[in-house]
Order: structure tokens, then C-alpha cells, then sequence
């Protein structure tokens, strides 16, 4: 499975691949791109989504097997760091199980691990409220929710039209079935778990257990802040990243995630 991407920046410097989450595509990471110029940035639609709805069925592993195919394209030598939300950084996770070693730097953010109930009840209720989807107004409420601003709306609307209630259900059935594999704790290269302070219970559960399942990793709680920091404050973000890719101490407001299971 060929996925598209899209390059942007130094393509002589430090490779940085973005994975988006469910519901939007890539051009979530725009602020990102703008930051980070002096790197060889990169971004990847998943499968079923943004510019990679053809010919494509989306699954975590899959998808992990074909950014790891596009990674080892474009490496060349070059340090190569990762940074996915949501639905992305599960298949970030995927891809640091699968090849321990392939990724020097991974960026986790608000990555779920824990297996939710109520998988089958969740596909019936889509299809009752799938309508509302194709809803300007409804979806205007739920950009809200996800910290969507004006500027990408549009974009948003349109690939929620575009998105069949099989592939919304399958999407929301890998991303909730999903559960730590047992190889992560060997992948070999710093890895940072971040989760916004508001987030779910059971996703900062899900950060507590990334950090304490491998020794590389360190573990953030961003406060003030719920699930998508990458578009509701893009530039403290950006300033973690950054902070942490050169070993510089984290903004004092940051909570340290505790790597004992007490």
C-alpha cells in the first residue's frame, strides 16, 4: 500500500514525519510546518483519509507497515523523528513495535491504549447520527469541539462529506480496540508522551502506561488543555517539541508524569 505524502522545508535537514488523527488529515500540522522550516518536514495522510481515499483500507497496522515503507525512502542518513496525534500516534506507537530501532525521536500525543467498551453499540449509534454529519451547522459545533478554527473549516467539512459511515466505523473501531503492543518496550529511541491536563481519564491512563512501558520514555501532562493541543495551542506545542528535541527543560507549567507504578 503506496501512500501520498507531501515534503516541505530543508530537505538536507532532520527528517520530521507528521501523523494526523481521526477526523482530519494533514493539514492539521500547518503551524507545525511554518515552525519547524529548517527541518525536512513531512506529512502523511492515513489511509481512508485526506489525499489517500483511493484504493486504500484503513487499519493501524497497515498503515504503521506503510509510513515505516515511506520513512526507510527518505531517510538517507538522516535523524528521523516522529510526532503523531491520536489516531497517528497509535500508529506511531504501531510503527516504534514493529521496528524498534528504525525512529531516533518520536513525539506521542494523546495516544490511546486502553481498549474502550462499547465498540458495537458505538457503530450502531453512528449510523443513527451519520446524517448530522454532512450538517454545516452540526459540524461547525463539533470543529469546535476538536479545536478546529475558521481558517480550516472549510477543509474539514468537505472530507467529513466525503467520508462513507463504513470507513467512519472502521476507523473508530481500530482506534478504539486498540491496545499497547507488547514490543514497544523495545523500541530504542527517545520517546515523548504527552496528554492535554482536561483530557478523558482514560487517556491519561493510556499516557501513564506508554511512559512506564519503556525506559526511554518521558511523559508530559500539558495543562490547561483537552484533546488536541497540536491545533487548540500550536505554538506551546511547538515549543515542547522544540524544548525537548534539545534537551532544554520543559515550560514550568508542564506536569512530569511519574515512570513509578506505586
Amino acid at each position: 500500500m503506496v501512500l501520498k505524502y507531501k515534503e516541505y522545508g530543508d530537505e538536507n535537514g532532520p527528517l520530521l514525519i507528521f501523523l494526523h488523527g481521526g477526523g482530519v488529515s494533514s493539514w492539521m500540522w500547518s503551524k507545525q510546518i511554518q515552525y519547524f522550516n529548517n527541518y525536512h518536514c513531512v506529512t502523511i495522510d492515513l489511509p481512508e483519509q485526506g489525499n489517500n481515499t483511493a484504493n486504500h483500507i484503513f487499519s493501524i497496522e497497515n498503515s504503521a507497515r506503510s509510513v515505516i515503507e515511506i520513512t526507510k525512502k527518505l531517510y538517507k542518513g538522516k535523524t528521523i523523528t516522529v510526532v503523531g496525534f491520536s489516531l497517528g500516534a497509535q500508529v506511531l506507537v504501531e510503527m516504534l513495535s514493529l521496528e524498534p530501532t528504525l525512529v531516533d525521536c518520536s513525539i506521542i500525543n494523546s495516544a490511546l491504549v486502553v481498549p474502550m467498551k462499547g465498540e458495537k453499540l458505538t457503530g450502531s449509534m453512528l449510523k443513527l447520527f451519520f446524517p448530522l454529519i454532512k450538517n454545516r451547522k452540526f459540524s461547525k459545533l463539533q470543529a469546535k469541539t476538536l479545536y478546529i478554527r475558521d481558517e480550516y473549516f472549510d477543509q474539514y467539512y468537505s472530507e467529513s462529506n466525503d467520508m462513507s459511515l463504513e470507513t467512519l466505523i472502521r476507523i473508530l473501531k481500530e482506534n478504539m480496540t486498540f491496545q499497547l503492543p507488547k514490543s514497544f518496550n523495545k523500541a530504542e529511541g527517545r520517546i515523548l508522551i504527552t496528554v492535554g491536563e482536561k483530557e478523558k481519564r482514560i487517556m491519561k491512563k493510556s499516557a501513564q502506561i506508554l511512559t512506564r512501558n519503556n525506559p526511554n520514555c518521558t511523559g508530559v501532562i500539558i495543562p490547561n488543555v483537552g484533546h488536541g493541543i497540536p491545533l487548540s495551542d500550536p505554538d506551546l506545542f511547538n515549543q515542547i517539541i522544540e524544548t525537548w528535541l534539545n534537551n532544554k527543560s520543559f515550560p514550568d507549567e508542564c506536569i512530569m508524569i511519574n515512570k513509578q507504578t506505586s
